[in-house]
């Protein structure tokens, strides 16, 4: 085994490592290696609070496409069904590996090279990535796919067996990766190539004490920056936080639509999890079958239910057409709502490329809103932003690992014009010492800089966007154009061209659901559970209170308060119960009419009416001294009684 090349994404080859395997083509420390996408969750998240599915709940399709080049044909002894069964079986395994992710891997296409290599493959790996890259997009105009994997037998140079392009998922240039067949197990390249499907989802290398999921003897965990036998099957709650932040700002957008299961290798299968012709459904083999819907014996639904499988499914039956099954991730996407007829999503949509997005200060590519200034922060962390347009022209004019446009079909690095310097690799300034994770190389996607101007294929160009302005043409000011150059309609207009009144949405997105109806409901819900109690409530008080018994109930207590009052009056008032007196403190002296007074209302003031009877203590007299303490005298009103001569009162028994 030579020295690990710290210069590369390698994984080590299982026969040479008993212990340890290979590492990836990705080195967060190298230059060489690179990103073309951010993550820019932390910034779109302010602005669109809402996320538009649960990553986690939403079943993903990633459609794979692998090509066998012609260094594998020929150790495979030159037999195509060998080859064939070969790269079957390794999907197979992937497609394990991300169901736990709730992402399925269908192999909808497969293509052996048996004359010779249709792209440079070389034992260079940057290269031959590039090669590959540059040939997927000739594919794709032929044949659908989410994403490409070359599957090689050639010996790249160092330890390096596995390289792909961070976050590149669903991007025309960058969804891809290369693979080298390392070992004699069919899980060996399955891992492999899994690590690198990783990397295109956005999953960095797990750090120290990420991987709690799998021991080292049980081989770890997938995105380990090295492998070997036995090898990983479980991917980290690292890998998954990153997947999750992949998600939440917009990525995969290729990922939400139903893969045509016409197009899936190796034929229909009652049991593989995919509903083909001829299946109500498919929960896959019967012992690791958990749907209550579905009979995994021959695929097909059990009685009652409507259906098995979807989002726009629930307890077995079909959700209201209208319902929202996938919410908008951010400023660049549109939402779908069920049909009522499918228990699928409809295809996921999102705005057209060069439609205006974070306040007209970018543009959206491929259902995501990028610039710089974000591509910086996710390379760097909070505080980073880009350098000044000198140090792209002075650095990107290099044409190095350090500064350049991208790599040429041989695999040199591109130096950049002058007009184009931007449009390279990102250049940041940031008081951190290293890069949060893997470097960047160029700006692959539609960046927005210098008013109408964008980056694309690492050039500057003009931002004309002529099938944006024809579409909006159509939608008469009242919509916004989709992916599929489809006018998604404001809500009070109709599809396709928003010039009637309607729901709004789009002839792709599914029905809208009436505002007015789900008012209805709610208002109806409102009334029976609030709003009807009450009045019932109401009814039963009035009628209470208007009864027979309730009068003759009230005439009684009114004649018992009368006669309450009546015994009251002929008792002697104090105080505390006459409003005609108030509480006095009078101090113990000899000169009663100096002594400093307060006054107490417990009641408030009216005209004093006068007692009944005399009070039998006259105040012009002044309280006997018992001391020097105060006393608490209750001082009448004015009276006709003679001055000094008090009132005598009949004591209310004999005395004895």
């Amino acid at each position: 085994m030579g020295e690990r090349d710290t210069a590369g994404h390698m994984i080590y080859r299982t026969e040479h490592l008993p212990v340890r395997g290979g590492t990836c083509g990705h080195d967060h420390s190298s230059p060489e290696s690179g990103s073309n996408t951010v993550d820019i969750a932390h910034l779109i998240k302010p602005l669109h609070q809402r996320v538009r599915r649960n990553a986690w709940s939403t079943t993903k399709y990633m459609e794979l496409f692998i090509v066998a080049d012609n260094t594998l044909y020929q150790k495979q002894n030159q037999d195509y069904s060998k080859t064939r069964q070969r790269i079957m079986e390794i999907a197979n395994y992937v497609d394990k590996f991300y169901r736990a992710l709730n992402i399925r891997v269908p192999l909808i296409g497969l293509e052996v090279w048996t004359k010779g290599d249709q792209c440079k493959v070389s034992d260079e790996p940057n290269a031959t990535l590039w090669s590959f890259l540059q040939w997927r997009q000739k594919l794709k105009a032929r044949k659908r796919h989410d994403n490409a994997q070359l599957l090689t037998g050639v010996v790249f140079k160092g330890t390096t067996i596995g390289m792909a392009p961070l976050e590149g998922m669903c991007s025309h240039e960058n969804s891809g990766g290369i693979n080298v067949d390392h070992s004699e197990a069919a899980i060996g390249a399955a891992a492999t190539m899994a690590h690198e499907i990783g990397h295109n989802f956005g999953m960095s290398h797990d750090n120290e004490g990420c991987c709690v999921e799998a021991s080292p003897e049980q081989g770890g965990c997938v995105m380990a920056a090295a492998t070997g036998h036995p090898f990983p099957r479980v991917f980290s709650a690292c890998s998954k936080k990153d997947l999750a932040s992949y998600f939440q700002k917009g990525g995969g957008m290729c990922l939400f639509n139903m893969p045509n299961m016409k197009d899936l290798v190796g034929g229909k299968r009652c049991g593989n999890g995919f509903v083909e012709d001829g299946e109500e459904c498919d929960c896959g083999e019967p012992e690791e079958c958990t749907s209550s819907c579905c009979n995994a014996n021959n695929c097909t639904l059990k009685a009652e239910a409507q259906c098995a499988h979807g989002v726009c499914c629930e307890d077995c039956q079909l959700k209201q057409a209208g319902t929202m099954c996938r919410e908008p991730a951010g400023s660049c996407d549109l939402p779908e709502y069920c049909t009522g007829a499918s228990p699928y999503c409809p295809s996921n949509v999102y705005l057209l490329d060069g439609t205006s997005c974070l306040y007209s200060r970018a543009y959206c590519h491929n259902g995501m809103c990028l610039t710089h200034e974000q591509q910086c922060v996710q390379l760097w962390g909070y505080g980073a932003w880009p350098a000044p347009a000198a140090c792209f022209q002075d650095v990107n004019a290099a044409g190095n690992a350090y500064g350049n446009c991208g790599k040429d079909s041989l695999g040199n690095y591109v130096k950049c014009g002058r007009s184009d310097a931007i449009c390279g690799k990102i250049q940041c300034q940031s008081a951190a010492k290293k890069p949060k994770g893997t470097n960047a190389v160029s700006i692959d996607t539609t960046i927005r800089f210098n008013g109408r101007e964008v980056c694309r294929d690492r050039r500057c160009q003009n931002a004309s966007f002529s099938e944006l302005d024809v579409c909006v043409s159509k939608c008469h000011g009242h919509g916004v154009c989709n992916s599929n150059k489809n006018c998604h309609c404001n809500a009070g207009w109709a599809p396709p061209f928003c010039d009637k009144p309607g729901l709004g949405g789009s002839i792709d997105s599914g029905p809208v659901q009436n505002d007015g109806q789900q008012g209805l409901v709610a208002g109806l819900l409102f009334a029976f559970l609030v709003l009807l109690p009450g009045v019932l409530g109401m009814f039963y008080c009035w009628k209470i209170k208007t009864s027979p018994f309730h009068k003759w109930q009230a005439r009684r207590n009114q004649n018992t308060q009368t006669s309450r009052n009546e015994v009251y009056d002929q008792k002697p008032k104090n105080g505390h119960l006459n409003p005609a007196f108030h509480l006095k403190t009078i101090g113990l002296s000899n000169k009663p009419s100096n002594a400093k007074k307060l006054v107490c209302d417990r009641q408030p003031r009216g005209s004093p009416t006068p007692p009944q009877r005399p009070l039998p203590l006259n105040p012009s007299t002044g309280p006997t001294k018992r001391g020097g303490n105060e006393m608490l005298v209750m001082v009448p009103p004015v009276s006709n009684n003679p001055v000094g001569k008090a009132a005598v009162i009949p004591p209310a028994k004999p005395l004895k």
